[in-house]
């Protein structure tokens, strides 16, 4: 016979006859002359119920069997004369596929801390809310693919090692051969300074001058020392570029795909997400529902200070024309204020990278940053600056070489265009999706300072 997901047993119309189903025992209850075991094979939230009748044969393999094995179960699909199930097996043998030691197996049958699971990540998706925003994260990034796709986006992928620092921080892991002590950066393999990227947004500029619109969604790297909820040192970007776009395009997309992925993900991920609304954020709903429901609130940088500095509410940072809004500015603009997501653009071009478009008032660029609540911002971009000459000023400014950039300055020598382009944090999409508030939480191995494993 052959297996049959659980997901599939539970949403069937009928009954499937003799079926084999397989997973990991979650519990195991004995009475007098049977036993029931749970079972998830991970495919769903729900476990399925499995009645065993005790024969001395399944006797002898129902010892071996305790929470965390995985069993095999064959059996007969009949309708569950108890509450919340439909259907459930009635097994006629059991197997035990890998034992589990009950003295052992750190994932019993009580509430366990995040900070204890983060410690065992490698069996955290065995619980219900692992599980489940691992499939919710499977499903959102299947549903960032169709969004791209149905709009016609093609997906390109941009390199992981780089000589370029896309955000000008520095703030990147450095990547050699060398030995410990060797220092001629000319014997390195690539012969120069190389580093794990930050951002695939200049390679994706260069593809974009070439097929139209496309995207990247890939990896990318951080050497920032931040040991904080929102930060990690290995998270994943989403990354459109569309050549003869303006800012207000940006806004446009930026806008649809973050409405398109939740509408996929609750439809596809229902029984997930409700665990989310009932144990971990009680207003989940409300605040998907407004964002899905509401258009998002366009505000300019200089009104966004303005509202910032005549608001009674009292800030850690204060709030000055010319500096970068901090977190909690950002969600009270959209938690408080306007009670939805929020698009601030053209900010000073001071506080911004050298590709973003210098407006006409030559102070502010075309610059986008899309803030969404218990989040602060979730996307950033801008329409990048097509302008050779411009874009050349700009990196005299910022004391960038022209010679290291000699092929994204080539993009205006010939045949530029106007283009745009954002960056979405996944994980912070995540977050949003799911009410969880540490980013180490969406990620399967989280990335952070001195902490390595897995």
């Amino acid at each position: 016979m052959k297996r049959v997901k659980i997901h599939d047993v539970l949403a069937a119309d009928a009954a499937l006859g003799e079926i084999v189903v397989k997973g990991w025992v979650r519990t195991k209850r004995d009475s007098k002359g049977f036993s029931f075991l749970e079972i998830n094979d991970g495919s769903c939230l729900k476990n399925v119920q499995v009645v065993i009748d005790h024969t001395p044969e399944i006797v002898a393999e129902l010892d071996k069997i305790t929470t965390g094995a995985s069993v095999r179960i064959d059996g007969t699909m009949v309708e569950s004369p108890g509450k919340g199930q439909k259907w459930e097996v009635r097994a006629s043998t059991i197997r035990l596929l890998g034992a589990a030691d009950a003295e052992t197996f750190p994932l019993q049958k009580k509430r366990h801390s995040d900070e204890f699971l983060r410690g065992i990540a490698h069996l955290r998706p065995r619980t219900n809310k692992y599980g489940a925003i691992f499939r919710i994260r499977s499903e959102a990034a299947q549903a960032v693919h169709s969004f791209f796709h149905e709009r016609g986006f093609r997906y390109v992928h941009t390199p992981i090692l780089t000589g370029s620092d896309c955000e000008g921080a520095g703030e990147m892991f450095r990547v050699t051969t060398l030995e410990p002590g060797e220092r001629n950066i000319e014997e390195d393999f690539f012969g120069k300074r190389t580093a794990l990227t930050v951002s695939g947004q200049l390679e994706a500029e260069l593809m974009a001058l070439a097929l139209g619109d496309v995207y990247t969604f890939g990896p990318t790297f951080r050497a920032e020392n931040s040991n904080t909820p929102r930060h990690v040192a290995e998270f994943w970007m989403i990354e459109p570029e569309m050549a003869f776009a303006d800012l207000e395009d940006n806004i446009e997309l930026a806008e649809s795909m973050t409405k398109s992925v939740i509408g996929k993900v609750l439809d596809a991920c229902a029984d997930d997400v409700e665990l989310f609304a009932k144990f971990v954020d009680k207003q989940l709903m409300p605040t998907l529902d407004n964002i899905m429901q509401n258009e998002f609130v366009r505000l300019p940088y200089r009104e966004a200070v303005d509202i910032l500095r005549k608001t009674k509410k009292k800030f850690e940072y204060p709030v000055e024309f010319g500096t970068d809004l901090q977190t909690e500015h950002e969600r009270f603009l959209s938690e408080e204020k306007f009670k939805r997501p929020v698009v601030v653009y053209d900010y000073p071009k001071s506080i911004k990278p050298f590709y973003m478009r210098c407006n006409d008032d030559n102070e502010t660029v075309a610059a986008m940053d899309v803030l969404v609540p218990r989040i602060g911002e979730l996307i950033g971009g801008s329409q990048r600056e097509e302008r050779l000459d411009v874009l050349q000023e700009r990196m005299a400014e910022m004391e960038l070489s022209e010679e290291e950039y000699w092929w994204y300055l080539d993009t205006r020598r010939f045949g530029s265009v106007p283009h745009a382009g954002f960056g979405m944090g996944f994980e912070r999409l995540l977050m949003l999706i799911t009410g969880v508030t540490n980013i180490r939480d969406v990620i399967a191995f989280p990335r952070t300072p001195r902490h390595l494993e897995f």
